[in-house]
């Protein structure tokens, strides 16, 4: 009976998750069609680039959700509704400081990025007008990430994808309407993105105000620094950890670009079969920092002194199950890239040229999902347990780790021509590697 309970537990927080990741392909998609389809190549550019703008921007304020999600399972954990609504407030609150500081640097930042990124004056200019429309969703994307970190933290997975679905679904139709059947052309879809994040916005605070009432106490919501050091530290650990991924994933790209743009076309897809991965596996990574903070928190309010044999054989049962789960779904995605390969090559590409160097480096696609579940599903532990500083460290390692796999194959010149790409693909498999031997190795 507690093994069912607890895989349902598990379920109930993943599968809405899964759910809602499967969506954010389909927004990038109907955007690049649409612009496709009434407009020119450039315009298609310029939405890439701008896109990348932004995630590159908000990817350093990942630590949001993160920091959010572990504070409040743990809070709810303990039975402690009015600390779970001080972290939402908390939270919050730095979303919106982040966004009136990226309003104040959008310039400074928009610039400084398209300075060192080639591009043509058409891609150059549209991709400026999509930041400069885009930009003004800040505050509704950053509280998003609060919201669903919240959500996930309340152990309430079903709200969270209902948030990302009113978001990603927004988007798709109000950029549709505003791109097709308006003259702003292929610039609504900018529109449509910043329409979509803030509809999603009041959805969200909308469901926290019908099913959460009780959660918040405004009068005692402290902002004192003193008195949340734990809090403001463990989202300094996070966000260098964001930049340490943001070093990763644009050092991945702008690598793969100096082989040409038939090696730049391969890995990109390539990663586009790796991020399919990822959409999975998180949803089992955000139960796992719903229910380790959960499962802390409750360890904490009835032994605060003390840890029980007991509560410590429930925990390990838990971290158990949960790599049990993470295991099958990274197996199953291991056999489907080895099973049907072409298949999926088919489904990205009709060039053949890539096909065919996608084919070259089908044996990494095939041990990354292995590998990485095991990083994503500590990572997920460790969040929900708040261990900030271990996480943090995990991705300095799993950076340098990247960076000197890489430079290594640098230094003699027959050994970078004779493994070209491969170094590339053994770099990333790297900071894979490091992410789980450090995280594995402290885990005691």
């Amino acid at each position: 009976m507690r093994s069912y309970n607890l895989n349902a537990d598990i379920l109930r927080i993943a599968v809405p998750s899964i759910l809602a990741n499967i969506t954010i392909p389909l927004v990038g998609l109907v955007d690049m069609v649409i612009a496709g389809h009434i407009s020119t190549a450039w315009a298609i550019g310029g939405i890439a680039v701008g896109t990348m703008l932004f995630d590159m921007l908000y990817g350093c304020f990942g630590f949001l959700r993160v920091s959010t999600a572990g504070l409040t399972a743990q809070a709810y954990g303990a039975n402690n509704p009015h600390e779970c609504g001080s972290l939402f407030v908390r939270s919050s609150a730095i979303a919106v400081i982040g966004a009136i500081i990226i309003w104040l640097l959008q310039t400074v930042y928009l610039e400084a990025v398209m300075y060192v990124l080639p591009c043509s004056e058409e891609v150059a200019g549209f991709a400026r007008s999509y930041f400069c429309i885009r930009v003004w969703a800040a505050p509704a994307t950053l509280m998003l990430m609060t919201c669903k970190g919240w959500f996930i933290g309340m152990q309430d997975g079903t709200r969270a994808m209902v948030a990302d679905l009113v978001v990603n679904g927004m988007n798709m139709l109000a950029s549709y309407v505003l791109a097709v059947h308006t003259p702003l052309g292929a610039i609504g879809v900018a529109w449509g993105t910043l329409i979509a994040q803030w509809t999603g916005l009041v959805v969200a605070l909308a469901m926290i105000a019908v099913r959460y009432p009780h959660a918040f106490s405004f009068s005692e919501v402290d902002f004192r620094f003193t008195a949340n050091r734990c809090f403001f530290r463990l989202n300094y650990d996070l966000f260098i950890r964001s930049l340490c991924f943001i070093i990763v994933y644009v050092g991945w790209t702008a690598i793969s670009s100096a082989y040409g743009d038939v090696e730049l076309a391969a890995s990109s897809l390539m990663m586009k079969l790796f991020m399919l991965f990822s959409f999975f596996i998180d949803g089992f990574a955000y139960a796992g920092e719903a229910l380790v903070g959960k499962t802390i928190g409750a360890q904490m309010s009835e032994h605060s002194n003390q840890h029980s044999a007991t509560s410590n054989q429930r925990f390990n049962y838990l971290i158990k199950v949960l790599f049990a789960w993470g295991t099958g779904v990274g197996l199953f995605f291991s056999l489907l890239y080895g099973l049907f390969p072409n298949a999926l090559f088919a489904l990205l590409t009709t060039d053949s040229d890539v096909v065919a160097t996608m084919q070259h480096y089908l044996g990494w696609l095939i041990a990354m999902p292995v590998v990485s579940m095991l990083a994503f599903m500590w990572d997920g532990i460790y969040a929900g347990a708040t261990r900030g500083r271990e996480i943090r460290n995990a991705m300095l390692w799993a950076a340098a780790a990247f960076a000197g796999v890489y430079l290594l194959s640098t230094i003699n010149a027959q050994l970078s021509t004779s493994l070209g790409m491969h170094a590339v693909y053994a770099a990333y498999f790297a900071h894979l590697a490091a992410r789980v031997i450090y995280l594995s190795a402290i885990f005691r």
